[in-house]
Protein backbone atom coordinates (compact mmCIF):
# COMPACT_ATOMS: atom_id res chain seq x y z
CA UNK A 1 0.00 0.00 0.00
CA UNK A 2 1.29 3.74 -0.72
CA UNK A 3 1.01 6.44 1.55
CA UNK A 4 0.81 9.69 0.44
CA UNK A 5 3.83 11.89 0.35
CA UNK A 6 3.93 14.41 3.35
CA UNK A 7 6.01 15.25 5.04
CA UNK A 8 12.99 22.48 7.92
CA UNK A 9 15.51 25.99 11.62
CA UNK A 10 17.59 28.73 10.90
CA UNK A 11 20.61 28.33 12.07
CA UNK A 12 24.45 29.27 13.54
CA UNK A 13 27.49 28.68 13.86
CA UNK A 14 28.49 26.04 17.41
CA UNK A 15 32.45 25.90 17.95
CA UNK A 16 33.41 22.89 19.20
CA UNK A 17 36.41 21.60 21.13
CA UNK A 18 39.72 20.44 19.89
CA UNK A 19 38.53 17.08 20.90
CA UNK A 20 35.48 17.27 18.62
CA UNK A 21 36.85 15.85 15.05
CA UNK A 22 35.04 18.85 13.42
CA UNK A 23 34.03 22.32 14.43
CA UNK A 24 30.29 21.33 12.64
CA UNK A 25 28.77 24.74 11.69
CA UNK A 26 24.99 24.97 11.00
CA UNK A 27 24.17 27.44 8.99
CA UNK A 28 20.71 29.24 8.23
CA UNK A 29 18.88 27.30 5.82
CA UNK A 30 21.78 26.17 4.28
CA UNK A 31 22.30 22.60 5.68
CA UNK A 32 22.32 20.03 3.00
CA UNK A 33 19.60 17.86 3.00
CA UNK A 34 20.28 13.67 3.72
CA UNK A 35 17.90 11.04 2.23
CA UNK A 36 17.37 8.01 4.74
CA UNK A 37 15.40 4.89 4.12
CA UNK A 38 14.20 2.95 7.17
CA UNK A 39 12.40 -0.35 7.44
CA UNK A 40 10.81 -1.97 10.21
CA UNK A 41 9.63 -5.64 9.92
CA UNK A 42 7.57 -6.56 13.50
CA UNK A 43 6.30 -10.69 13.75
CA UNK A 44 4.61 -11.36 16.59
CA UNK A 45 5.98 -14.76 17.94
CA UNK A 46 2.84 -16.47 19.88
CA UNK A 47 -0.66 -15.08 18.63
CA UNK A 48 -3.58 -15.24 19.71
CA UNK A 49 -6.92 -14.96 18.42
CA UNK A 50 -6.99 -12.06 16.55
CA UNK A 51 -3.54 -10.17 16.34
CA UNK A 52 -3.30 -6.08 15.85
CA UNK A 53 -0.16 -4.33 15.43
CA UNK A 54 0.88 -0.01 15.41
CA UNK A 55 4.02 1.68 14.66
CA UNK A 56 4.62 5.39 14.51
CA UNK A 57 4.72 7.20 11.08
CA UNK A 58 7.10 9.49 10.34
CA UNK A 59 6.17 13.20 11.37
CA UNK A 60 2.86 13.45 8.86
CA UNK A 61 3.68 17.62 8.49
CA UNK A 62 7.06 19.15 6.70
CA UNK A 63 9.28 21.01 8.67
CA UNK A 64 12.36 22.65 8.25
CA UNK A 65 14.70 19.85 9.48
CA UNK A 66 12.70 16.77 8.20
CA UNK A 67 10.53 16.02 5.13
CA UNK A 68 8.69 12.58 3.87
CA UNK A 69 9.40 11.16 0.94
CA UNK A 70 6.96 8.43 0.98
CA UNK A 71 6.41 5.37 2.76
CA UNK A 72 5.16 1.62 1.66
CA UNK A 73 4.09 -0.95 4.04
CA UNK A 74 2.53 -4.58 3.70
CA UNK A 75 0.60 -6.91 6.22
CA UNK A 76 0.69 -10.58 4.84
CA UNK A 77 -2.66 -11.97 5.52
CA UNK A 78 -4.30 -9.51 6.95
CA UNK A 79 -5.55 -5.94 6.80
CA UNK A 80 -3.27 -2.26 7.14
CA UNK A 81 -3.47 0.89 6.72
CA UNK A 82 -2.57 4.42 8.35
CA UNK A 83 -4.68 7.19 10.12
CA UNK A 84 -4.01 10.46 11.31
CA UNK A 85 -4.52 10.92 14.90
CA UNK A 86 -6.89 13.53 15.53
CA UNK A 87 -5.67 15.37 18.67
CA UNK A 88 -1.80 15.94 17.64
CA UNK A 89 -1.63 14.59 14.13
CA UNK A 90 0.46 11.70 14.54
CA UNK A 91 0.68 9.16 11.68
CA UNK A 92 -0.39 5.63 12.84
CA UNK A 93 0.32 2.36 10.84
CA UNK A 94 -1.82 -0.16 11.98
CA UNK A 95 -2.15 -3.83 10.43
CA UNK A 96 -4.87 -6.81 11.85
CA UNK A 97 -4.57 -10.25 10.95
CA UNK A 98 -7.43 -13.11 12.11
CA UNK A 99 -6.89 -16.02 14.19
CA UNK A 100 -4.53 -19.09 12.98
CA UNK A 101 -2.12 -16.06 10.40
CA UNK A 102 1.12 -15.45 11.02
CA UNK A 103 1.19 -11.68 11.82
CA UNK A 104 4.55 -10.29 10.47
CA UNK A 105 4.29 -6.45 9.04
CA UNK A 106 6.82 -4.27 7.00
CA UNK A 107 7.21 -0.81 6.62
CA UNK A 108 9.36 1.32 4.56
CA UNK A 109 9.42 4.75 5.22
CA UNK A 110 12.15 7.27 3.00
CA UNK A 111 12.68 10.42 4.10
CA UNK A 112 14.90 13.20 3.95
CA UNK A 113 16.41 15.11 7.12
CA UNK A 114 18.92 18.46 7.67
CA UNK A 115 20.72 19.54 10.59
CA UNK A 116 18.70 22.71 11.90
CA UNK A 117 19.58 25.20 14.60
CA UNK A 118 17.79 28.87 15.52
CA UNK A 119 19.89 31.97 15.98
CA UNK A 120 18.72 32.70 19.61
CA UNK A 121 20.60 35.79 19.17
CA UNK A 122 18.05 38.29 17.76
CA UNK A 123 14.41 37.88 17.36
CA UNK A 124 13.58 36.86 13.31
CA UNK A 125 10.73 36.61 11.08
CA UNK A 126 9.72 33.15 11.75
CA UNK A 127 6.36 31.49 10.74
CA UNK A 128 4.24 32.26 13.54
CA UNK A 129 2.27 29.16 15.02
CA UNK A 130 -1.75 29.19 15.23
CA UNK A 131 -3.10 29.80 18.41
CA UNK A 132 -4.79 26.40 18.59
CA UNK A 133 -1.43 24.54 17.90
CA UNK A 134 0.36 26.51 20.76
CA UNK A 135 -2.51 25.63 22.76
CA UNK A 136 -2.43 21.72 22.53
CA UNK A 137 1.34 22.55 23.66
CA UNK A 138 0.65 24.11 27.41
CA UNK A 139 -1.70 21.72 28.36
CA UNK A 140 -1.00 19.36 30.87
CA UNK A 141 -1.17 15.39 30.06
CA UNK A 142 -1.80 12.41 32.23
CA UNK A 143 1.79 12.60 33.15
CA UNK A 144 2.48 15.84 32.84
CA UNK A 145 1.04 17.95 35.11
CA UNK A 146 1.88 21.89 35.24
CA UNK A 147 0.15 22.74 38.79
CA UNK A 148 1.33 21.61 41.81
CA UNK A 149 4.74 20.39 42.67
CA UNK A 150 5.74 21.23 39.25
CA UNK A 151 4.81 24.66 38.75
CA UNK A 152 6.24 24.97 42.00
CA UNK A 153 9.77 23.74 40.98
CA UNK A 154 9.10 25.69 37.98
CA UNK A 155 8.38 28.75 39.39
CA UNK A 156 11.54 28.67 41.48
CA UNK A 157 13.96 27.26 38.76
CA UNK A 158 12.51 30.69 36.61
CA UNK A 159 12.75 33.34 38.95
CA UNK A 160 14.09 36.74 38.28
CA UNK A 161 13.73 35.32 34.56
CA UNK A 162 11.94 38.31 32.69
CA UNK A 163 11.40 36.38 28.53
CA UNK A 164 10.15 33.24 27.97
CA UNK A 165 13.85 32.47 26.02
CA UNK A 166 15.93 32.69 29.20
CA UNK A 167 13.49 31.35 31.29
CA UNK A 168 13.33 28.06 29.09
CA UNK A 169 17.51 28.27 29.07
CA UNK A 170 17.17 27.98 33.02
CA UNK A 171 15.07 25.36 32.57
CA UNK A 172 17.17 23.57 30.30
CA UNK A 173 20.24 24.59 32.18
CA UNK A 174 18.33 23.07 35.60
CA UNK A 175 17.77 19.53 34.26
CA UNK A 176 21.55 19.49 33.03
CA UNK A 177 22.70 20.01 36.36
CA UNK A 178 20.12 18.27 38.85
CA UNK A 179 19.06 14.96 36.54
CA UNK A 180 21.22 12.02 35.41
CA UNK A 181 20.89 9.08 32.78
CA UNK A 182 19.97 6.31 34.90
CA UNK A 183 21.33 2.58 32.69
CA UNK A 184 18.85 0.88 34.65
CA UNK A 185 15.96 2.90 32.87
CA UNK A 186 14.06 0.47 30.56
CA UNK A 187 13.74 1.12 27.15
CA UNK A 188 13.59 5.24 26.80
CA UNK A 189 11.65 6.06 30.34
CA UNK A 190 7.89 6.35 30.85
CA UNK A 191 8.02 10.36 31.23
CA UNK A 192 6.00 10.30 34.49
CA UNK A 193 6.41 13.65 35.09
CA UNK A 194 4.42 13.96 38.28
CA UNK A 195 6.15 11.17 40.08
CA UNK A 196 9.83 12.50 39.16
CA UNK A 197 8.83 15.92 40.89
CA UNK A 198 6.46 14.71 43.92
CA UNK A 199 9.21 11.71 44.41
CA UNK A 200 12.65 14.54 43.70
CA UNK A 201 13.50 11.03 41.16
CA UNK A 202 15.55 12.70 38.97
CA UNK A 203 16.95 9.67 37.02
CA UNK A 204 15.49 8.36 33.81
CA UNK A 205 15.92 8.43 30.37
CA UNK A 206 15.15 11.14 27.41
CA UNK A 207 11.32 10.18 27.25
CA UNK A 208 11.63 11.52 31.15
CA UNK A 209 14.46 14.12 31.05
CA UNK A 210 12.71 15.69 27.66
CA UNK A 211 9.90 15.67 29.07
CA UNK A 212 10.70 17.18 32.30
CA UNK A 213 11.58 20.40 30.37
CA UNK A 214 8.30 19.93 28.02
CA UNK A 215 6.46 20.10 31.55
CA UNK A 216 8.27 22.49 33.65
CA UNK A 217 8.01 24.75 30.43
CA UNK A 218 4.40 24.74 29.97
CA UNK A 219 4.26 25.03 33.82
CA UNK A 220 5.39 28.69 32.89
CA UNK A 221 2.88 29.02 29.35
CA UNK A 222 5.63 28.05 27.35
CA UNK A 223 4.22 26.16 24.28
CA UNK A 224 6.97 22.80 24.57
CA UNK A 225 6.25 19.64 23.08
CA UNK A 226 8.05 16.45 22.83
CA UNK A 227 9.50 15.05 19.42
CA UNK A 228 9.10 11.05 19.55
CA UNK A 229 11.38 9.48 17.17
CA UNK A 230 14.40 7.08 16.40
CA UNK A 231 18.87 7.90 15.57
CA UNK A 232 19.34 6.96 11.99
CA UNK A 233 22.75 7.32 11.39
CA UNK A 234 26.25 7.90 13.05
CA UNK A 235 27.32 11.49 14.62
CA UNK A 236 29.65 13.63 13.03
CA UNK A 237 30.58 15.38 15.44
CA UNK A 238 32.87 12.80 17.07
CA UNK A 239 29.75 11.78 19.27
CA UNK A 240 29.68 8.30 19.27
CA UNK A 241 27.03 7.84 22.31
CA UNK A 242 25.07 10.56 20.25
CA UNK A 243 24.61 7.94 16.96
CA UNK A 244 23.34 4.88 15.42
CA UNK A 245 23.00 3.13 11.79
CA UNK A 246 22.25 -0.09 10.78
CA UNK A 247 20.33 -1.73 13.25
CA UNK A 248 18.41 0.97 15.08
CA UNK A 249 16.12 -1.53 16.90
CA UNK A 250 16.61 -0.23 20.04
CA UNK A 251 17.80 3.28 19.49
CA UNK A 252 14.75 5.16 19.87
CA UNK A 253 14.99 8.75 21.34
CA UNK A 254 12.80 12.05 22.36
CA UNK A 255 13.64 15.18 21.76
CA UNK A 256 11.70 18.76 22.80
CA UNK A 257 11.04 21.77 21.33
CA UNK A 258 10.21 24.88 22.53
CA UNK A 259 8.17 28.28 21.00
CA UNK A 260 9.35 31.42 20.79
CA UNK A 261 7.17 34.45 18.75
CA UNK A 262 9.58 35.37 15.93
CA UNK A 263 12.32 32.09 16.35
CA UNK A 264 9.22 29.62 16.08
CA UNK A 265 10.16 26.05 17.65
CA UNK A 266 13.15 25.72 19.16
CA UNK A 267 15.10 22.31 19.13
CA UNK A 268 16.57 21.18 22.92
CA UNK A 269 17.89 18.09 24.15
CA UNK A 270 19.33 17.89 27.82
CA UNK A 271 19.28 14.65 28.10
CA UNK A 272 21.74 13.87 25.31
CA UNK A 273 24.07 15.98 27.40
CA UNK A 274 23.22 13.59 30.11
CA UNK A 275 23.93 10.87 27.99
CA UNK A 276 27.16 12.23 26.78
CA UNK A 277 27.93 12.26 30.42
CA UNK A 278 27.35 8.83 31.45
CA UNK A 279 28.17 7.15 27.63
CA UNK A 280 31.03 9.15 25.55
CA UNK A 281 34.60 7.59 26.33
CA UNK A 282 33.39 5.46 29.38
CA UNK A 283 32.21 8.61 30.98
CA UNK A 284 33.19 12.13 30.84
CA UNK A 285 33.14 14.75 33.52
CA UNK A 286 30.21 17.99 33.65
CA UNK A 287 33.46 20.35 32.41
CA UNK A 288 35.17 18.00 29.51
CA UNK A 289 34.88 20.52 26.65
CA UNK A 290 33.13 17.64 24.84
CA UNK A 291 30.32 17.55 27.48
CA UNK A 292 30.41 21.36 27.29
CA UNK A 293 30.35 21.59 23.39
CA UNK A 294 27.00 19.80 23.40
CA UNK A 295 25.83 21.47 26.27
CA UNK A 296 26.28 24.37 24.40
CA UNK A 297 24.83 22.95 21.17
CA UNK A 298 21.55 21.23 22.48
CA UNK A 299 19.73 24.43 23.48
CA UNK A 300 19.16 25.96 19.56
CA UNK A 301 20.35 23.08 17.57
CA UNK A 302 20.19 19.70 16.42
CA UNK A 303 22.03 17.18 14.99
CA UNK A 304 19.43 15.46 12.29
CA UNK A 305 21.00 11.80 12.18
CA UNK A 306 17.29 11.36 13.70
CA UNK A 307 13.78 10.65 12.37
CA UNK A 308 10.85 12.45 14.49
CA UNK A 309 7.58 10.44 14.54
CA UNK A 310 5.44 12.80 16.49
CA UNK A 311 4.47 15.11 19.60
CA UNK A 312 1.44 12.78 20.39
CA UNK A 313 1.02 12.47 24.30
CA UNK A 314 -2.12 10.44 25.46
CA UNK A 315 -2.06 8.37 22.45
CA UNK A 316 -5.65 6.37 21.60
CA UNK A 317 -4.34 3.28 19.23
CA UNK A 318 -7.37 2.75 16.30
CA UNK A 319 -9.66 -0.64 17.57
CA UNK A 320 -7.59 -0.81 20.60
CA UNK A 321 -8.96 -2.79 23.31
CA UNK A 322 -6.82 -1.14 25.94
CA UNK A 323 -6.52 2.07 27.39
CA UNK A 324 -4.18 5.27 26.03
CA UNK A 325 -0.77 5.39 25.26
CA UNK A 326 1.49 7.84 27.12
CA UNK A 327 3.52 8.11 23.68
CA UNK A 328 3.80 6.26 20.95
CA UNK A 329 7.84 6.16 19.88
CA UNK A 330 7.87 1.96 20.05
CA UNK A 331 6.08 -0.98 17.98
CA UNK A 332 2.76 -2.00 19.81
CA UNK A 333 0.79 -5.15 19.98
CA UNK A 334 -1.92 -6.80 21.17
CA UNK A 335 -3.79 -9.96 20.86
CA UNK A 336 -6.43 -11.64 22.61
CA UNK A 337 -4.46 -12.15 25.33
CA UNK A 338 -3.51 -8.45 25.95
CA UNK A 339 -1.30 -5.86 25.06
CA UNK A 340 2.11 -6.93 24.91
CA UNK A 341 5.65 -5.23 26.24
CA UNK A 342 7.06 -3.80 23.40
CA UNK A 343 10.29 -4.25 24.98
CA UNK A 344 9.95 -8.46 25.45
CA UNK A 345 11.83 -9.48 22.75
CA UNK A 346 10.41 -13.47 23.31
CA UNK A 347 7.35 -12.22 22.42
CA UNK A 348 7.28 -9.13 20.13
CA UNK A 349 10.20 -9.35 17.74
CA UNK A 350 10.72 -6.49 15.26
CA UNK A 351 13.89 -5.06 13.61
CA UNK A 352 14.57 -1.62 12.68
CA UNK A 353 17.04 -0.91 9.94
CA UNK A 354 18.05 2.64 8.41
CA UNK A 355 20.34 3.71 5.50
CA UNK A 356 21.44 6.47 3.59
CA UNK A 357 19.92 6.60 0.28
CA UNK A 358 19.80 9.00 -3.05
CA UNK A 359 16.60 10.21 -3.18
Amino acid sequence: MNRREFLQVASVGMIAPATIPSAYAFTPDAAPWRSFEVTTRIEILKPAGVTRVWIPAPLAQDTRYQKSIGDTFEAVGGTSGIITEQRYGAGIIWAEWPAGVPPVLTHVGRFATRNVAVDLSAIGDAKREDKATLAKFVRATEYMPTDGAVKELSDDIVDGQRTNLNKARAIYEWIVDNTYRDPETRGCGVGNIRFMVENKAWGGKCADLNALFVALARAQGIPARDVYGIRVADSALGYKSLGKSGNISKAQHCRAEFYIDGLGWIPVDPADVRKVILEEDGGKSPDDPMVLAARKRLFGSWEMNWLAYNFSHDITLPNSSRGPLAFLMYPQSETAEGRLDSLDADNFKYTITSKEIVA
